[in-house]
């Protein structure tokens, strides 16, 4: 008689967001496979939560927002009462609150931490996952970007499994061949909503224009990122701490379509690539049942109809976050963090109508340079510590909001 394995126990952190409500899918799906122990997010949307909590007996939940810890209180009597239950029979979780709230549920016992949080907040419930001896299901890039060496070095070997749709495919490719045989790893770019303008043709656009991706549904920051490019950047920062390989040897293809999602070339001439209709519950059902496949996550490519696949390169004068994002990583330390930071405070100014489209990248390519002159910024390359990256994070928030209130509120940047 066969033994069926127990399930795999998850905490999901950022729940309630794009990647969290996909992979609460794939879960959903497979309830022999996976079981949720534990949910954070922010606590923006309790009813979604609550709704959560009920229907996976989640026995912990987090919130980064104390104040939301009564919303979601309220939200569960409410969902548990519209669900049938009777008064007595549904136990509230365990409920974790504040700025630290993440990186205590991170530590809780179990087998897999998927951390979909967005930002750099997400770098301490990383290294709590990892420093309590979980299988990280990375989709938060920016811990791994910004915290380097400091996450590598506390990572097992293989402990990190990666989320994104292309590390996901680099990481399926490479299992064609050995590491020395590795020539170059090639990250396809959708493009974005602005592949083909010019860089003057971006001067007016707006966050809702930014907003509309042509092939992907994700949160706002990450869909800013990818019309900039910056996310882009940030992969490839990742993918070079991830799989080993130097940023001479990653290189950057627009595809348009997103169903070759990467592919690894190798030193005898041959490619190898990953292609599946753009759809994020596969790269997520991979992680999550690493280095198993789960069945029927997504539907395929329907190889009965006719494809036509584009692939061009890119217009780095039109979008210099990219080669931004490579000097950082090229110059180590703590440049990723200060790239990342900058982004960050430059990308919530547009969202806000605070700066003009253009006034992202131009902003982090100021902090970046200042990063370069300042005393206050730890630069040291080696034996990095979280402190030394998050004091970088601060200085770069603080030097780029400061830059951003001197300039001109543009009319351009608000939702139309």
């Amino acid at each position: 008689m066969s033994h069926r394995p127990k399930p795999r126990e998850i905490v999901l952190l950022g729940s309630t967001g794009s990647i969290g409500t996909q992979a609460l899918d794939v879960i959903r799906a497979n309830p022999d496979r996976f079981r949720v122990v534990g949910l954070a997010c922010g606590g923006a949307d309790p009813a979604g939560l609550a709704s959560q909590v009920i229907e996976f007996g989640v026995s912990t939940v987090a919130l980064a927002r104390s104040t939301a810890v009564q919303d979601l209180q309220l939200a569960l009597y409410a969902e548990a009462q519209r669900r049938g239950y009777h008064h007595g029979e549904f136990t509230l979780p365990k409920i974790l609150a504040g700025p630290d709230a993440a990186q205590r549920a991170a530590g809780l016992p179990c087998d897999i931490v998927l951390n979909a949080i967005t930002g750099a907040v997400g770098l301490r419930p990383t290294l709590a996952a990892l420093g309590a001896g979980a299988t990280v299901a990375l989709a938060n890039k920016e811990s791994l970007i910004i915290g380097g060496e400091v996450v590598t070095s506390a990572a097992k070997p293989g402990q990190i499994v990666p989320v994104d749709s292309e590390h996901s495919a680099l990481a399926q490719c490479l299992r064609g061949g050995r590491h020395e045989e590795v020539r170059r790893l090639i990250i396809t770019a959708s493009g974005g909503p602005f592949r083909g303008r010019s860089r003057a043709e971006l001067v007016d656009v707006t966050a809702e224009q930014a907003l509309a991706h042509p092939t992907w549904s994700m949160g706002p920051v990450v869909t800013t990122n990818s019309s900039t490019l910056v996310n882009k950047g940030l992969e490839v920062i990742e993918a070079h701490l991830l799989f080993g390989i130097g940023y001479d040897d990653i290189e950057v293809v627009v595809h348009r379509q997103s169903v070759v999602h990467s592919m690894v070339e190798f030193h005898d001439g041959s490619t190898l690539a990953q292609l599946s209709p753009p759809d994020m519950r596969l790269a997520i059902g991979l992680a999550l049942g690493w280095p198993d496949r789960v069945p029927e996550t997504a539907p395929p490519v329907d190889w009965r109809q006719t494809h036509s696949w584009d692939f061009e390169p890119v217009d780095h004068e039109a979008f210099p976050g990219l080669r931004l994002a490579i000097e950082a990583g090229r110059r180590g330390g703590t440049f990723p963090a200060v790239y990342n930071a900058a982004n960050e405070v430059g990308v919530a100014a547009f969202l806000a109508g605070k700066v003009a489209y253009l006034g992202i990248v131009d902003t982090v390519a100021t902090v970046m340079a200042a990063a370069g002159l300042s005393e206050d910024v730890p630069s040291r390359s080696g034996g990095l510590s979280v402190d030394d990256v998050l004091t970088a994070d601060r200085w770069a928030r603080d030097r780029a909001s400061g830059m951003l209130e001197q300039q001109p509120t543009a009319g351009g940047a608000a939702h139309t």
